[in-house]
């Protein structure tokens, strides 16, 4: 039989197993399979919106409007690995978005010729150089906690970065030479497309600013009229393309954004579901694995727990702040200091959509590189925290 023949019996026989011994009727597969559509919907509710939507449009607006040499400049695989690296940190926390919603800004800059190193130091650092939630960290886990998470947060962003680059060095030179020499060629002032990309950028931090724990303070005002300073930020962001933008760019930005979205919208919502199935949603009934085996599995502060911990919040998906609730309870139920650290570095920073989308861009091989990688300086910074500093 032919290797093709061979392989499709291969794939429809499995499917057919698959369907064949579905534990339809059981309990726990039932329930799996309703978190997982739930957790589906409350995807689709509360971060397709107001989150992946303007993060698109960012992505599509950076593929179009930014200046290809001045990320060249600033993050290309030849910039100064100070200021590229300094730039990727930064930018991941002034927009502390999710593990999700940072893939379509981290596609955009990869595809403008972002460094390797650079454009994976920023995939991190956007969900986990979050300053609201390591804030709530250190109010609702304790300072050292807190502490803990930022130090490693802003650490691990560079670290990985500098080892993505370090390990695909060959495949990285190959990718710069293919790469054609650029002039600065200013179609419009700089001012205007760095307004454009402030506005975008407000927009979509105001439009999902979380609710803290205390409602008095600035961060509770600012929850409080998140949509009114976003309307602010949509005003700026119309009076910034008044001039200067062509009809030509605004249909390319469209296209550019429609890509994105075709690119990464299916292959996060089917692995929302696949997360939900497995482990549930937050504040759920629990997936097809029993809550009780995480809870039991991530206790004491040994190197199987903190293993366990960063590669189940590696696969587990964490909305913005939800990680905390969900530490604070594991917590309660006897898990170690070290697996919560872990679990803090790893889970915000990735998830098995997140996971899916970056295979998508980057390939098999750096994709189970770069999670390796997180998954790994976790639980190193883990069971020092554990044992060392508690």
């Amino acid at each position: 039989m032919p290797l093709s023949k061979l392989r499709s019996f291969s794939i429809a026989l499995t499917v057919f197993a698959i369907f064949y011994w579905l534990p339809v009727g059981q309990t726990r597969f039932d329930n799996a399979v309703l978190e997982a559509l739930a957790l589906a919907r409350w995807y689709a509710r509360e971060h397709v919106l107001l989150c992946l939507v303007p993060a698109f449009f960012i992505a599509g607006g950076i593929a179009v409007f930014l200046n290809k040499a001045a990320v060249m400049r600033y993050l290309g695989p030849t910039a100064n690995r100070g200021i590229a690296y300094g730039v990727a940190a930064i930018s991941g926390a002034i927009l502390a978005v999710c593990s999700c919603t940072v893939l379509p800004l981290f596609a955009g800059i990869h595809r403008r010729g972002a460094g390797l190193g650079p454009a994976t130091a920023f995939l991190y650092s956007g969900p986990a150089i979050n300053v609201l939630a390591i804030v709530l960290t250190a109010r609702v886990l304790g300072w050292q906690l807190g502490l803990a998470r930022a130090v490693g947060a802003v650490l691990f962003s560079v670290l990985v970065g500098l080892a993505m680059q370090f390990l695909f060095r060959e495949s990285e030179r190959e990718r710069a030479a293919a790469l054609p020499e650029i002039e600065i060629q200013e179609e419009r002032p700089v001012w205007r497309t760095v307004l454009w990309l402030v506005s975008m950028i407000g927009i979509l931090v105001f439009l999902n600013w979380g609710r803290p724990d205390r409602a008095e303070g600035i961060w509770a005002a600012l929850h409080a009229y998140r949509f009114e300073i976003a309307g602010a930020f949509g005003i700026l962001l119309v009076l910034s393309m008044l001039r200067g933008f062509s009809a030509g760019d605004l249909r390319a930005w469209v296209g550019e954004t429609w890509g994105f979205a075709l690119q990464i919208l299916p292959l996060l919502l089917l692995g929302v579901l696949v997360a939900g199935l497995l482990l549930g949603r937050p504040g759920g009934h629990g997936g097809w694995i029993p809550a009780s085996w995480v809870e039991r599995a991530v206790g004491g502060e040994g190197l199987g727990s903190t293993l366990f911990a960063s590669v189940a919040g590696a696969f587990m998906y964490f909305a913005t702040l939800t990680e905390i609730p969900i530490l604070e309870g594991l917590l309660r139920s006897g898990m170690g200091q070290g697996p919560a650290l872990a679990l803090l570095l790893a889970g915000p920073a990735l998830s098995l959509p997140n996971m899916l989308v970056i295979r998508s861009v980057l390939g098999t091989r750096k994709t189970v590189t770069y999670v390796s990688l997180v998954i790994v300086l976790s639980t190193a910074a883990g069971l020092v925290y554990g044992h060392f500093l508690v």
